[in-house]
């Protein structure tokens, strides 16, 4: 089937989309435990550089889970396709020109893996939120980790299902010492260079 599948070449560039945009496209991933504060950081990511004139978009785990990906369960298979299908979209983002900000537990250090291979190594930067599971399980704003520990759900990662944390991420917040102010301030110094044509 794949020999029957050729790309078309179209006559506008990724280059020009980004000078279009006055920016470089990239991807923030953004990984940590369920209730660590990816989303909550992202957004506010989002709203700083959108603010500042760049073109963003963000794919987190819950929104994305209830449409393109809502034939999936939580196996380790189908968190493999989750994230690998997430990795695709977010490649045909980058192509856009978009900054895309994606907030996955995405729990399995292979995974991540692929989607630097699929991206490309300089267009993926990787913000582990380091959030300590005493912490994530303290807050349980979504009553999953109660849910989890009473057996009602199942390959919940943290509890009854791993999580491989990365050995070394681009950037590393523990939202118990840092605020969310801190981490936007952090992590925009660490992306301006990336950003720039």
């Amino acid at each position: 089937m794949q020999e029957n599948i050729i790309p078309h070449d179209f006559s506008v560039t990724q280059r020009e989309r980004s000078i279009q945009k006055e920016h470089k496209p990239l991807l923030l991933w953004f990984t940590g435990l369920s209730g660590s504060g990816k989303s909550t950081i992202a957004n506010a990511v989002e709203n700083a550089l959108y603010s500042n004139g760049y073109h963003t978009y963000i794919l987190d785990g819950d929104n994305v889970r209830k449409g393109l990906n809502s034939n999936l369960s939580f196996t380790e298979e189908d968190r493999t396709e989750n994230i690998r299908r997430i990795a695709e979209v977010a490649n045909l983002m980058l192509d856009a020109g978009l900054v895309v900000l994606a907030a996955f537990v995405s729990p399995y250090a292979k995974d991540r893996e692929n989607i630097k291979k699929t991206v490309g190594y300089t267009r993926y930067i990787e913000v582990f939120v380091n959030t300590p599971i005493a912490e994530c399980e303290r807050r349980d704003v979504k009553g999953l980790y109660a849910k989890a520990r009473a057996g009602e759900i199942q390959n919940f990662t943290g509890v009854n299902a791993p999580y491989e944390a990365p050995v070394s991420p681009d950037v590393q917040i523990d939202t118990t010492e840092q605020s969310v102010e801190d981490a936007v301030k952090i992590i925009l110094k660490h992306i301006e260079h990336k950003l720039k044509l």
